[in-house]
């Protein structure tokens, strides 16, 4: 499950005295993500320290958010998703702007760090993010100083979470936004712990292509499983184009982009995936998601096993043929005393009674 933390409502306030001495993130009521500091990491960012004691006089920094109120229903989604087996992540807000202004750019770092505390109250592996519009300059100078600032949260956030939450970068579905196919897989091998993510309606927007089948979306998917490490985080929905680039995101069954061959391709992987529904209809199409590639996971199977049917059938049909050539090149032996091998664990061969006579009369002896 992918966590929207869409809406940002700060508040900072000075800390009152019954606070004092209390951690950070024992407060009730209470969504602290800025307080006191113990130093700075690489990049010149400062990490907040929420587990030592809060100050008297201190500036705070609280957040109001729909899915917690406090640390401690942070605490209790996390042990409830690991009950349930469901592996979390958190989509930062979507709009961040590096390049309008100074406080515009300092909003949007705070804003990516706030939602990387939320994600590691939660347990959540991932902090999702755009980087935003280029600068006004050339493209390559907004480029690279969009890669130092990934850079550096990114180094801010393995310090803050000891590793346990990475920072991942989306595609973006138009031309004005940092987020090509080729910008995000290099940013991915130029910055340790940057995870692309492979949000495919995204990309269809930029490259105006549908991906119709298999064979044209598996080289796009075995790009970013490399860039990932051996794994892949992929988001799905419909989309619509507009111009050079997207329209809107849309249901599944409406959008120019078809998930068969995504299902295709998943039902043959040998490597880890996560697919976020991104959809409108963001439950029934999850669920029409796992349908479509159950469907596919079921031909793979009994493609597999007819073929293995089959195979044994012909094997079987040649077995007599292959016996009935040897028996033609074998030398003819002696028409008495035909037996076959005890040691070989068969049944001893019986030939045919022939007539002699004894006295006379006829009779019959079996010869084995």
């Amino acid at each position: 499950m992918e966590v929207q933390f869409i809406k940002v409502n700060p508040l900072t306030r000075v800390a009152l005295d019954e606070e004092v001495g209390k951690s950070h993130r024992d407060l009730p009521v209470q969504l602290v993500v800025e307080g006191g500091t113990t130093g700075r990491v690489p990049g010149g960012q400062a990490l907040s320290s929420l587990l030592a004691p809060v100050k008297k006089r201190e500036q705070m920094t609280t957040l109001a958010w729909s899915l917690a109120k406090d640390y401690a229903d942070l605490a209790q989604t996390k042990l409830l998703a690991r009950a349930l087996d469901v592996d979390l992540t958190l989509h930062a807000p979507y709009y961040v702007d590096f390049f309008g202004s100074q406080e515009a750019r300092e909003r949007s770092i705070r804003q990516i760090q706030w939602a990387s505390i939320l994600a590691e109250g939660l347990g959540a592996r991932l902090t999702v993010t755009h980087l935003g519009f280029y600068g006004a300059g050339d493209r390559a100078d907004s480029i690279q100083e969009l890669t130092e600032i990934a850079k550096d949260l990114s180094e801010w956030l393995h310090h803050y979470s000891k590793g346990t939450v990475r920072l991942a970068i989306e595609p973006s579905g138009h031309p004005d936004v940092f987020g090509s196919r080729e910008e995000v897989l290099e940013l991915a091998h130029r910055v340790k712990g940057i995870l692309p993510v492979m949000n495919l309606p995204h990309l269809a927007a930029r490259e105006r292509t549908t991906f119709e089948d298999a064979e044209s979306l598996q080289p796009v998917v075995q790009q970013f499983v490399e860039a990932s490490g051996g794994q892949l985080y992929l988001n799905f929905s419909g989309v619509e184009f507009y111009g050079p680039g997207e329209f809107r995101l849309t249901p599944i069954k409406r959008g120019h982009v078809r998930f068969d061959p995504v299902a295709e391709i998943l039902s043959e992987r040998d490597y880890d995936v996560t697919v976020i529904s991104s959809s409108p209809l963001l439950e029934h199409d999850a669920m029409y998601m796992k349908l479509l590639y159950e469907r596919s996971l079921a031909k793979r199977w009994a493609k597999k096993h007819s073929q293995a049917a089959q195979n044994a059938k012909l094997k079987a049909q040649a077995l007599p043929a292959q016996a009935a050539s040897k028996a033609l090149s074998r030398p003819t032996a002696r028409p008495v005393a035909a037996t076959a091998s005890h040691g070989s664990g068969r049944v001893p061969a019986r030939l045919p009674s022939r007539p002699t006579r004894k006295g006379g009369a006829v009779a019959r002896r079996h010869v084995r």
